[in-house]
């Protein structure tokens, strides 16, 4: 009799609004690590940008034709990772109102009814359900809402499809958005240098039989530098997509 009468019990209000605010906090946790991660990207991005320039102006044609072409990818991939920090951030925004908003609806519940008290977080819920970092913890604070009669019906799935919806556009970033991030990076970068020495450092003799060799011999060592950062640059391209393509999952 006690079983059947737990069954049909309402849940105990008080629980149900620390079940809430746990699942709210967790999830705001998860973001602020998320969004640390993206600035550390940023970081790591724009140094990859001014590396590649470098590269730029050096070595034969081929090479400095790919990496002017890497460091466009680079900036594409940091417009993609400045635009999902956004959206985190704003979507944080969102989060801790639908926490307020909770708060509120259960300390107001029995003055003024569930159904006043839902409207407001029926919304915020409906607009994060759409992205699929908040889908879930939406999903599921729907479900406890139910319970606690704050809300009267369970919040739609509406997410795009495997995120295509989010990402369109994402991949065609305009060029002129492109020339405008590099010029902030790499004017930043010569600003930040300063002018050059103009008095030449003096520079070692050597012998004329020798220099034939000790040429090649630094066009060989510039060669492997260059293969090393080459696959170096590389590797950590896939690590950011990766890491962004974990993020927006």
């Amino acid at each position: 009799m006690e079983t059947l009468r737990n069954m049909f019990a309402r849940p105990d209000p008080q629980a149900q609004y620390r079940k809430c605010n746990a699942l709210l906090r967790a999830n705001m946790r998860k973001l602020d690590r998320d969004i640390a991660a993206l600035k550390q990207t940023e970081t790591k991005t724009k140094n990859l940008i001014i590396a590649a320039n470098k590269r730029a102006q050096r070595g034969d044609a081929s090479r400095q034709r790919q990496a002017q072409r890497e460091v466009r990818d680079f900036a594409r991939e940091l417009i993609r990772t400045r635009k999902a920090s956004n959206r985190l951030v704003t979507g944080r925004a969102q989060l801790a109102s639908v926490q307020m908003q909770v708060s509120e609806a259960f300390a107001l519940r029995r003055i003024e009814g569930s159904i006043r008290a839902g409207v407001g977080i029926m919304k915020d819920v409906n607009a994060l359900i759409r992205l699929p970092q908040f889908a879930q913890t939406m999903q599921e604070l729907s479900v406890e809402l139910m319970k606690a009669g704050i809300i009267e019906e369970m919040v739609g799935e509406v997410l795009p499809e495997d995120g295509d919806a989010l990402a369109e556009g994402e991949d065609e970033e305009a060029e002129g958005e492109i020339d405008k991030v590099l010029g902030e990076i790499l004017k930043d970068r010569m600003e930040t240098a300063g002018p050059l020495p103009s008095v030449p450092l003096p520079q070692q003799q050597v012998p004329a039989q020798q220099q034939p060799q000790l040429l090649q011999q630094q066009q060989q060592q510039q060669q492997v530098e260059e293969e090393e950062d080459e696959e170096d640059t590389e590797a950590m391209m896939d690590q950011m997509r990766n890491r962004l393509e974990a993020l927006r999952s």
